[in-house]
């Protein structure tokens, strides 16, 4: 075994989540609930604080004049929920309260608005006010999550016009009012995504230099496929090679080291395979193969990397027809495991200690001289790929050696769904059959001594592995070879 690179595993740092108010949904939460118990994360991140269906931003006229109300019934109802839930807000500053915004442009299906505010001071009010509401009622642990000032901004999809020079003077004007809220608050931008990254990093850091703002962190997204048209309701994505894709991160990691915010956090705050909720992919072994690679090298460039999305209760594109739509989570509907959640879990498994790292696997120890590793591969931009052979560590004494393996027959649910006819709507009983189907092939054996000894893994497919001594021997008179 050779050591290759260091291995930081910060996958579990952070989650996406469709809009806020999706929290206020039953579905929504038992999700969220079989994540932290199977999983775990530290931080949720989702759009719309502020959109009209939270309705913290209020007005109503009164003799001839307007009062400024704030509503945070909702908001208390959502943040109690993921404390309960044992997971932190990452606050996302957006959109636009219709009453506040200066435009009718508005982006997805339940039409967040994204004009900046037609009173500065009035959105200095509503950001300071629900931050000393959080800071009153959960807090110095409020001081812990971090802030993002919108969402995107480089895109006319999220921001009026992608107006850089408007969106750099909205994010010093409500970067300071945190501050002065308490100023041990973490905030940071400009959660950009692909398209001029370079240019907008530049010239975001650029800006913030000669404002003198003490940013604490910077972020951007990653997604690794190109634009696609759709057919009917679906997109067909290719994935872009990942080694190419990544030079993205590396070229932001060196803009914000070339500045005076050397070695500050850099946070990609969403990333997946593809941007678009309703691509079948995300659905796919294919993808969980290649979230893999990804997890094994974010850590390179990246203090935090924030799957987009938890699960499949998602709306930005209008209420999905089916179960497997190409939603962006880790489950689909009725909690049924997607491969790409093997994933995740099975990195949740590796140990401290790396032991090896390569393009497809990484192995760990523990310090009992025990061993976890995860293997991925997945077929290359052709649809090609071949078997890989993986060498196991060499043991001395009795192992226990367990294989689980995601594959197109194993851990599959999307397969078992084509065969039962594709259903829009879900019985009782193919829940049932979903998820029974929806669990990695599981194998394991008694080693001894081992030496020499090879996984093979095909292609398109995850597979973790654990070697754990046993200690001790069998019951008295008890034989295993006598009952087969």
């Amino acid at each position: 075994m050779n050591f290759m690179s260091e291995f930081i595993n910060n996958a579990f740092r952070c989650i996406g989540t469709g809009r806020l108010s999706l929290a206020l949904r039953k579905e929504y939460i038992n999700e969220l609930r079989y994540i932290q118990r199977t999983i775990g994360f530290e931080y949720i991140r989702g759009h719309g604080l502020f959109s009209d269906d939270i309705g913290i931003y209020q007005e109503r006229e009164e003799n001839g004049k307007y009062i400024i109300e704030y509503n945070f019934n909702y908001l208390d109802q959502i943040m109690d929920s993921f404390k309960a839930l044992n997971i932190k807000p990452f606050l996302e500053l957006d959109f636009m309260p219709k009453k506040l915004a200066s435009g009718k442009e508005t982006v997805f299906y339940w039409e967040g608005n994204i004009t900046p505010p037609k009173n500065n001071n009035e959105w200095v009010k509503l950001v300071q006010n629900t931050l000393k509401h959080l800071l009153k009622r959960y807090g110095n642990d409020v001081l812990e999550w971090p802030i993002e000032i919108w969402n995107e901004p480089n895109l006319t999809n999220f921001w009026k016009n992608a107006d850089k020079q408007a969106y750099f003077n909205f994010f010093e004007e409500t970067f300071n009012a945190i501050k002065k809220v308490n100023k041990h608050l973490k905030v940071g931008g400009p959660a950009i995504c692909g398209v001029k990254d370079e240019e907008w990093l530049q010239d975001f850091i650029s800006f913030c230099e000669s404002e003198k703002l003490d940013i604490d962190f910077v972020t951007r997204h990653f997604y690794t496929v190109n634009v696609v048209p759709t057919e009917g309701h679906y997109r067909y994505p290719n994935l872009r090679k990942l080694k190419d894709s990544l030079k993205e991160l590396e070229k932001s990691r060196k803009i914000i080291d070339r500045s005076k915010y050397k070695n500050l956090p850099m946070y990609i705050t969403e990333f997946n395979t593809s941007y678009s909720p309703d691509a079948p992919l995300h659905d796919t072994v294919h993808n969980a193969a290649y979230t893999a690679d990804m997890l094994s090298k974010l850590g390179d460039t990246s203090e935090l990397y924030s799957y987009w999305t938890f699960g499949d209760v998602f709306e930005e594109k209008g209420i999905p027809f089916t179960n497997f739509y190409g939603g962006f989570g880790l489950l689909a509907e009725h909690s049924i495991c997607k491969p790409t959640y093997w994933t995740f879990y099975f990195y949740n498994q590796l140990y401290q200690y790396l032991v090896e790292k390569t393009d497809n696997w990484i192995i760990t120890k523990n310090g009992d001289g025990e061993y976890t590793g995860i293997i991925w591969n997945y077929k290359n931009e052709e649809g090609y790929g071949q078997d890989i052979n993986v060498s196991i560590p060499q043991v001395n004494g009795k192992y226990s050696l367990v294989l689980e393996k995601v594959d197109e027959k194993h851990g599959n649910p999307l397969l078992i769904w084509h065969g039962l006819g594709e259903p829009a709507s879900l019985t009782k009983e193919e829940v049932k059959v979903l998820k029974n189907s929806a669990v990695p092939e599981i194998t394991a054996k008694m080693v001894s001594n081992l030496k020499n000894a090879k996984i093979k893994v095909c292609p398109d497919s995850v597979e973790y592995f654990k070697m754990k001594k046993i200690c001790g021997s069998q019951d008295t008179g008890y034989s295993y070879s006598k009952l087969i």
